[in-house]
């Protein structure tokens, strides 16, 4: 075999193929929605809406049902839960956050807990097996990530103008509650869609670790948006290859480069911070 052979081999395999396409779609909405989490401090709520999704799949798991379907119900309904406690209750949302996911947590631990059924299927869900995905899998994959963008796109003013300065845009006639609500949502179907890829374990690292990254190098929206992108899909497609060549776990691969490209972007910001305090200097 020659080198090149060696760097083709990944794309010879259809369950290859498959997960490159998976990471792809992956890589870019978690991070393209990171951006708003990072912005808005929500780096809580990713984890938060992976562990809700447990008691999803759970249920889908001992009636049998679509664990798709399972998941995407209780991880949306947690977000809603979330946002609605927040406004109604006077608590803040991390509270909020906290208090639900692990109620939701707790309830999937519960029934699983009652079950004499083998619980193997779940373990994907947990750590992630981005090469299980199968054609039906990424279907949803692509479905979900496009209906995710979708609502970025339609909501792409109003998202920024209450992630910047809430006040201003609630005076301005934004509906917020609408917003941040689609927000919620939005978040946790990208959630869903990623759950494949790493698992519940790890996914919030997919949310925020590219946007801050992104941050560490510019303030400007669009461009930390455009970079968190480039910073997530080099993490998920490149992470998802060298767990190939490496014979390593996909997921924590990808987390692992993620975390590798943040302490680059870490070092490099703080270079370039001390060379612009020695040329102010007097």
């Amino acid at each position: 075999m020659t080198f090149l052979d060696g760097l083709l081999a990944p794309f010879q395999y259809d369950f290859m193929q498959r997960a490159f396409v998976a990471a792809l779609v992956v890589g870019a909405l978690c991070s393209t929605l990171g951006t708003y989490v990072v912005l808005r401090k929500l780096s809580f709520i990713g984890d938060g809406l992976a562990h809700a999704s447990f008691a999803g799949i759970a249920i889908a798991y001992l009636r049998g049902a679509n664990f798709w379907l399972g998941a995407t119900i209780a991880t949306v309904v947690t977000a809603l839960g979330i946002g609605f406690v927040h406004r109604r209750a006077r608590v803040s949302l991390d509270t909020a956050i906290g208090v639900l996911f692990t109620a939701a947590f707790a309830l999937g631990i519960f029934l699983m807990s009652r079950s004499t059924r083998a619980t193997v299927d779940l373990q994907s869900y947990l750590f992630g097996n981005i090469l299980g995905v199968s054609p039906y899998d990424l279907a949803m994959v692509v479905g979900l990530g496009l209906i995710c963008a979708v609502v970025v796109g339609a909501l792409w003013r109003p998202l920024l103008y209450t992630s910047f300065d809430p006040v201003v845009a609630q005076a301005a006639g934004v509906r917020e509650r609408f917003i941040d609500d689609a927000l919620l949502v939005t978040i946790a179907l990208t959630i869903i869609v990623s759950l494949q890829l790493v698992g519940i374990v790890l996914v919030a690292a997919l949310l925020v670790t590219p946007a801050a990254s992104a941050a560490q190098l510019t303030r400007r929206f669009v461009p930390m948006m455009l970079l968190s992108c480039a910073f997530g899909i080099t993490s998920c497609v490149g992470g998802l290859y060298a767990s190939f060549q490496l014979h390593a776990a996909s997921g924590a691969t990808i987390v692992l480069l993620a975390t590798l490209l943040f302490l680059a972007t870490l070092v490099s910001s703080s270079a370039r911070r001390r060379r612009q305090s020695r040329s102010v200097a007097p």
